[in-house]
């Protein structure tokens, strides 16, 4: 089982330019909205047609532009999820799980596979139903034994929790376990959340403005990003440009102030990223040790959020951006910090307008260029 894509498609706003390989895996693909992801998706299936290129799944050519080969989305043999499921709302339950597997299977032997597959995501006792007699999760897991039914050559899932809520979404991520146990080839996923990318994928791409910025497993995209995309993906709150003023010093202007490293700084310029739940309360000056006035905060359950401005930026250097004269740059300013309110006592919470010391730890700063 296998994927290659080689593809470039001109959008006006942005060229999708997409080259990478995938085996007998879940490979997910990770950006911001808008970045291409979907698209490539919907050129690996036939429904874009992309100006140029090469898409090759499990040895067969759906498409190659030199070649002249370009096979229609029934060809093609994917199974591709959207958000909304797509299901027929005039068809019942096993006549949409049917819908899927070919014409050259027996009525016979369609009927097993639509048995199989409802018993599989525990739909039996539904086949005379109709999608609106079912429940969201009940919709989603007839979409999936829609796709396993129609033996396809690779799976596609488009966001399929983008529009549930948090305590859905989590009961629902057991159907795609399921899918996944059942499914031996490549699985594509794409997501905008790096928790459900890290849940369900071997490998994770990070995709930015058409291209694909790297691809590494969760622990590497997590521990070592290599891109500013990925570390904003990754979770990563405070990510800045910075200048290289020594082997383990760099100037950071937003903050404006210099910045210690405990790795040798590779480039001359790129961008700085720490967590948020790194940075640590100090008690005076030291390494890496800031003077900091609480600006904004929020409470969540086991959370508090901070935006810490720096109290002694290097003004002749660094101008300082007011909130009246522009409001993100304003914030861009600010250190974004995330204290533990279990671990934290109440009292010693940071609280607004407070002005406090922070360290930010050199071993916790990602250091990259792209």
């Amino acid at each position: 089982m296998s994927l290659e894509v080689r593809i470039r498609k001109d959008l006006g706003s942005f060229s999708l330019d997409v080259d990478i390989k995938a085996g007998a895996e879940t490979l997910g693909f990770l950006g911001a909205s808008g970045c291409g992801k979907s698209l490539t998706m919907r050129c690996i299936a036939g429904i874009e047609r992309p100006d140029e290129g090469f898409i090759k799944v499990n040895d067969r050519v759906f498409f190659d532009s030199a070649a002249g080969v370009n096979l229609t989305p029934q060809e093609r043999k994917t199974a591709l999820l959207f958000q909304n499921y797509m299901l027929f709302p005039n068809m019942t339950i096993e006549q949409n799980v049917a819908a899927g597997i070919g014409k050259g299977v027996s009525k016979a032997d369609a009927s097993a596979i639509v048995e199989r597959e409802l018993a599989r995501f525990s739909l039996s006792g539904f086949e005379k139903r109709y999608p609106a007699q079912l429940s969201g999760g009940q919709q989603q897991r007839v979409a999936l034994a829609r796709m396993l039914a129609a033996s396809p050559d690779i799976l596609m899932l488009d966001e399929p929790f983008s529009a549930l809520d948090s305590h859905l979404k989590s009961l629902l991520e057991q159907n795609l376990v399921d899918l996944f146990d059942a499914f031996t080839g490549t699985v594509l996923y794409v997501s905008h959340d790096i928790d459900e990318a890290l849940r369900f994928c071997d490998r994770i791409a990070v995709v930015d403005r058409g291209r694909i910025l790297e691809v590494d497993s969760g622990d590497e995209l997590v521990n070592d990003p290599k891109s500013e995309a990925a570390l904003k993906l990754s979770g990563c709150k405070n990510s800045v440009p910075y200048v290289r003023v020594a082997e383990r010093m760099v100037w950071v202007p937003r903050w404006g102030v210099h910045v210690g490293t405990a790795k040798p700084v590779p480039f001359e310029e790129g961008y700085l990223g720490v967590r948020a739940f790194y940075l640590e309360r100090a008690s005076g000056p030291g390494s890496n040790c800031f003077r900091v006035r609480v600006d904004r905060m929020s409470d969540s359950r086991f959370d508090r959020s901070v935006l810490l401005a720096f109290l002694d930026r290097d003004e002749e250097e660094s101008a300082t951006v007011t909130r009246e004269d522009d409001e993100m740059r304003f914030l861009h300013q600010h250190l974004f910090w995330r204290v533990d309110k279990l671990a934290c006592p109440a009292d010693e919470l940071p609280r607004l307008g407070e002005e406090l010391w922070v360290r930010i730890p050199e071993d916790k700063i990602y250091i990259v260029q792209r």
